[in-house]
Formats: structure tokens, sequence, C-alpha cells
């Protein structure tokens, strides 16, 4: 691990687990992936199809998998399971050494379903237990979005054993629920005799997604009182999901199931690289540094918080009361806080299913292209 002078390794310290939002080929077989481990403080990677869709769609790593799949005649959903499994298995297996270390903690690779599942809880179990069994890692995570339906799907999941990393959290409420069904899920498995202790979960919640969404709002309304808002609730909501863990994992019910050895569902920051140029590149991090959180960083920001991120040692406990105060202020310009999460979890899943269906057509392409050169 690198110095505990560097940013990265001060977030480590400060209980920030760090990973990736991103994943290839490539990163997996160049040695890159284990060089990020190595020296910039790495402890996970999560993936999604807009992910999977521009890996696909750069370099030449996957020819051979794609030649071999053509040549089988996969269909091209089959296909995308296969390439998109074997890429995370073989990830799994670079943070094996860390999952170990950490007790199962981190050293984590997370893989969603299919976006389209998002609104059916019933296909989510089943493509949920598929991605596991074909993964075959105990540090794979399956990503379910915390749609209404992914409550169900995610109590089903984890009550069979299947740690998760819940996506697509915009609002506390919704925070509050999926906590609740990852309690259920527990209890659950414990009932049916399962060993909680080697079930882990993390709950995605976004922040620049919300800030973009209300800054747009902010500059419609206009005035001097609105416009001063402007980029600081994505962080506040932030803050407050974190209060919303503490005030969940204290209760009684929760210390109960943590006693009998379930893990605590961790708060992951997701969507943490900056929109706003005029911004702070590292915004999102140095806000939102807590105990036992996670922060999923695309390279980009990784790279910018290793190079000149202030860290403080935690810039959220102490945060509660003005982070109420953000909330309170955007109410009183009119700002429907109900009305901007609703907004963004229906944009976020129509955004993955987008990706989806370029994924698709990405790996339908080169499906195609791999049957002529063998005809050639």
């Amino acid at each position: 691990m690198t110095e505990i002078t560097t940013p990265l390794a001060q977030l480590s310290a400060a209980g920030v687990s760090i990973w990736l939002d991103d994943l290839s080929r490539e990163r997996i077989v160049s040695g890159g992936l284990q060089q990020l481990i190595d020296n910039s403080n790495v402890v996970g990677v999560t993936t999604n199809p807009t992910i999977f869709a521009g890996a696909l769609a750069n370099g030449d790593a996957y020819a051979t998998q794609v030649a071999a799949l053509a040549a089988a005649g996969t269909s091209v959903p089959d296909a995308v399971f296969e390439i998109t499994t074997d890429d995370v298995t073989a990830a799994s297996d670079i943070f094996r050494p860390l999952y170990h270390s950490t007790g199962g903690v981190d050293g984590r690779v997370s893989i969603e379903v299919e976006p389209g599942l998002a609104r059916d809880a019933a296909g989510t179990i089943i493509q949920a237990a598929q991605l596991w069994a074909k993964v075959n890692r105990p540090n794979a995570m399956i990503k379910i979005p915390a749609t209404v339906e992914g409550l169900e799907a995610i109590t089903a999941t984890i009550a069979r054993g299947i740690s998760v990393n819940v996506t697509l959290i915009f609002s506390l409420e919704r925070h509050r629920q999926v906590i609740n069904a990852y309690l259920t899920g527990l209890e659950q498995a414990k009932a049916a005799g399962l060993d909680i202790s080697t079930i882990h979960s993390v709950a995605s919640f976004f922040v620049s997604r919300v800030d973009t969404e209300i800054n747009n709002r902010l500059d419609d309304i206009g005035t001097d009182t609105a416009l001063a808002l402007k980029s600081k609730a994505g962080v506040a909501n932030a803050q407050l999901a974190y209060e919303v863990f503490e005030q969940a994992f204290s209760s009684e019910r929760a210390l109960g199931l943590i006693k009998a050895g379930a893990n605590k569902q961790r708060p992951l920051w997701a969507s943490t690289g900056v929109k706003d140029p005029t911004l702070p590149d590292t915004l999102y991090v140095t806000e939102l540094v807590a105990p036992e959180v996670v922060n999923t960083m695309p390279e980009k920001t990784m790279l910018a918080a290793a190079d000149h991120a202030v860290v403080p040692a935690d810039s959220v406990t102490g945060s509660y009361a003005a982070a109420n105060a953000v909330l309170d202020a955007l109410a009183a310009v009119g700002v429907s806080y109900t009305d901007v999460t609703r907004v963004l979890e229906e944009e976020g899943v129509s955004k993955f299913v987008v990706s989806w269906n370029e994924l698709l057509e990405t790996v339908a392409g080169a499906l195609a292209a791999a049957e002529t050169s063998v005809v050639r």
C-alpha cells in the first residue's frame, strides 16, 4: 500500500473504501487493475451497463472470446452474459487477497442485473441468482436497483446468502426502505440456518446527479436566494444518508443481527464525478469522508483525488444540522425533494436501459464481424 501521506491513503485511513467505477478486459490483462490495488489504495470495483458498453467498444481485448462465441452461434444476450461475467470473475480473483485480508468487507466486484428488470421483482431475483452462480466467487456483489420492486428482490436475494450492491438510491426515505429490505433478508437467512456473517451489502447513494437536477431547477427559479443554493444538495443529501445509516444500525433490531454475526450495509457514494466544471473536481470525495463508507470513483475523479485532494478526518458526522438546513432552504424556494428524487430514479433506470441496449448492439456488431471474418 502507498504511504499514509498520499491523499488516497489518507482517505483509506479515515475509513473510506476506494472502489474504482470502471472495469475492462484490457485493465485486467494488462495488469493495470493490480497496479491500482498496489499503488492507489483501490480495494474494489463497480460495473454497470455503461462501463461494459464502453469497454467492448474500445480495443481488441475481447476479440478472441467474441470469435469463439460467434463460432458457437451464441445469441447476443448470452454473449453479453458470458463476456461480462468473465470480466467480473477475473477481477474477483485479482481482488481475492483483499477480500480475505479485510474479512470480506472489501475486495468486492459488482455486476448488475439487466436494467430492463428494474420493475420486475421476480425476474430480478432469478437473474441475481444466475449471475451469482455463474461468477461463483464469494467476493462478487450483485447490483439491484432500489426501485419499489427492487426492494422485494433485495430481501429475497440477501435471504439466499447472496451479497448485494443496491444501486440507484436518491432519497432518504428509499434509503431507509433499502436498509429494511436488507435487514429483513438477513432475518430470513438466519431463520433458514445460513451463516449471515458471509453476507455483505452496500447501499449506493447517488450524489452528482442530485446536484445536476436541482441546479437546473434553481436556474429556472432564478432568484438570488435560489441560485445561492446551487451545488449544495448532493453533498447535503448524502451526509443525511449517513445519518440514516448510523440510526438504522444502532437500532435494537440491527444490533441483534450484528451480535449474531451480521454485517452493516455500508453507504456507498456513487456518481461522484463532478459534472459542473466550476466546482472542485474532488468535491464529492472530500466532503463525504466518514468511517465505514465506500466511494466508488471514475478513474478521472480518483486521479484528481490522488493528485490534490485535501482530506479531512471526517466531513460528515458533524454536518447534519447544516445539511437539513440546505434541504429546508430548497423547499422554501420551491424545489420539491420528492419530485426530484422520483425523476432521478426514473431517469436512472432509463439511462441504464439505453446503455444496456448499446451494449447489446456493440456485441451484436462484434459477433457479426467475427462471423464475417470466419466466412472470408
